[in-house]
């Protein structure tokens, strides 16, 4: 009730002041000060528009008020990234302006320093071509019985349990008015992912929720139960994931819900294990066959899985598997170490895993390698919320892009770092229905399919001003990096890209592949007999 205690003390003050004032007609003033404060406060509690000033009546002004002065001490706060967060307010801006479909005009040029190192542009044409549709989509496994036609922009996984319920309910329906997926998160699918019909894809991870047999290993008929409804567009098997990769999770008993218990298919008020390591499979070939296996179970929808990429002969496995038994997933999402919009232990946000740029790039090249590119699609994810961060994932190999963060900056998130805590101020990572209930629904899901459409409407424009006509078009040519105050690189320059087949003949002399590709087992996810030598050399 800490929250409300401006507003309290507001109708308190107000109450008292009139009582003097009935005495002593001096007391006006304070009968005009808090009856404002006072109506301010109820307003706040009534408007359905800011879940923060519904949380937080009155008090939430003082966070709005020095960046509502006026334009010139606006911009000053927003360039001003003093947060020690992972995203600036710039950034954030961009996005609650999209999100409320407010102009993004800008005067007075670049907030960028576009002679700083490392700052990256695409080039314009001198003959742009004709503004089209803003819609672009990718179909997604040709070969099965269902595929589908993924837009280029969707909802990354958050599970419901991490998120609150109207948060869930908000990104679904924002996902059903705009036309892209929404994914589930390993957390299953929950009431609240149904209410609005909007598309989704089931993350199932190594908790095998909403699949899962008593004792936590994988139930083909849950499984089916869930994966034939044809609000299920798509299967996604969770590896690894950007926030924590190679480590698993605990929900703590106290935090599972009767809700969060009937998605998941665990009891009640118990302690909710996720597994560091899959039970399903043990070897590249394995999962391949469970790959297959949930592709058939499913009904023929498009089926694939979800990694960070960590150790490169891991990753080589698997594509030799693919290589060797012509099992293939119809589509990888490649998940970037600098991921994650809930809390994880530092190291692993800090050092673990291969960032997204990185990890695109080495599976981009590897299924080009082996001639399989144009059998498997390509999502990725990892710090993606404007149309150039699209722009340039596409480039570097994706065929779509997933966002978690901005889609919580649609809902309203401030990044306020409490998403750990059950403390969230604007009721997005919450399961206190005190909370959580301000959230309204309606309002915040045109934000977010405004945010998508917005963004997708600056990738056509953006796209059309270099020359090209959809997002297929785009290569690492069409992006450019300062690499020093005197020079400037394509990405096409800075990195070595595989030509088709190349891995089918002589090991190409690129690091990565010349030292890890020879040895990788499609047998074993465990380290060969080279990468032990070189271990124990000390060599590596």
């Amino acid at each position: 009730m800490s929250r409300y205690s401006a507003y309290i003390a507001c109708l308190a003050l107000t109450v008292i002041s009139l009582l003097a004032w009935y005495w002593q007609p001096g007391w006006g003033w304070a009968v005009l000060l808090f009856g404002a404060l006072s109506a301010l406060g109820t307003w706040d509690l009534l408007q359905k528009t800011s879940t923060l000033r519904r949380n937080y009546p009155i008090l939430a002004h003082f966070r709005y008020g020095l960046e509502s002065i006026g334009p010139e001490m606006r911009q000053y706060f927003i360039q001003s990234d003093t947060d020690e967060v992972p995203f600036s307010r710039q950034q954030r801006a961009l996005v609650y302006q999209r999100a409320k479909s407010v102009s993004d005009v800008r005067p007075f040029g670049s907030l960028q320093d576009i002679y700083a190192v490392d700052y990256e542009w695409i080039n314009h044409s001198m003959s742009p071509v004709e503004h089209g549709s803003h819609d672009f989509r990718v179909v997604v496994g040709q070969a099965t019985a269902q595929p589908y036609s993924v837009s280029v922009f969707n909802v990354s996984a958050m599970s419901f349990g991490s998120l609150s319920a109207n948060a869930i309910r908000a990104l679904n329906k924002g996902a059903k008015l705009g036309g892209f997926y929404h994914d589930t998160g390993e957390g299953s699918i929950s009431s609240y992912h149904r209410e609005h019909g909007g598309d989704l894809v089931w993350e199932i991870g190594s908790g095998y929720f909403g699949c899962r047999n008593p004792d936590g290993s994988f139930s083909e008929e849950r499984f089916v139960e869930n994966a034939r409804d044809p609000q299920v567009r798509m299967i996604e098997i969770k590896l690894s994931q950007g926030a924590k990769p190679g480590h698993g999770g605990m929900l703590p008993g106290a935090k599972v819900t009767v809700e969060i218990a009937a998605a998941r298919g665990v009891p009640v008020g118990e302690d909710c294990i996720s597994p560091a390591r899959h039970s399903a499979f043990d070897s590249p070939k394995s999962l391949l066959a469970f790959v297959a296996r949930l592709r058939e179970l499913s009904g023929g929808k498009p089926t694939g899985f979800k990694l960070a990429v960590g150790h490169p002969w891991e990753w080589f496995g698997i594509a030799k598997a693919m290589q060797e038994t012509g099992v293939l997933p119809d589509f990888i999402v490649v998940d970037g170490a600098e991921g994650g919009t809930g809390a994880a232990p530092a190291e692993f946000i800090d050092h673990v895993g291969l960032p997204m740029h990185e990890a695109l790039m080495l599976v981009h090249n590897t299924l080009v390698g082996l001639n399989l590119r144009d059998r498997v699609r390509i999502g990725a994810a990892g710090r993606i919320t404007s149309a150039f961060d699209l722009a340039r994932t596409l480039a570097m190999g994706a065929d779509w892009c997933n966002a978690a963060r901005g889609f919580m900056f649609a809902l309203g998130c401030i990044q306020s770092l409490s998403c750990h805590t059950d403390r969230c101020p604007t009721g997005v990572a919450t399961q206190d229905p005190s909370r959580w209930r301000r959230l309204d629904v309606d309002d915040k899901a045109v934000r977010v399919a405004g945010f998508q459409q917005n963004t997708l409407k600056a990738l056509r424009d953006m796209l059309c001003a270099a020359g090209l006509s959809e997002p297929g078009q785009v290569g690492p040519e069409h992006i450019l990096r300062r690499v020093s105050p005197i020079e400037v690189r394509s990405l096409a320059a800075l990195h070595r890209f595989l030509r088709p087949g190349e891995l089918l003949g002589q090991v190409p002399e690129h690091a990565v592949f010349r030292d890890f590709w020879a040895d990788a087992s499609s047998d074993s996810f465990a380290a060969p007999s080279k990468v032990e030598a070189m271990r124990r050399d000390k060599s590596l």
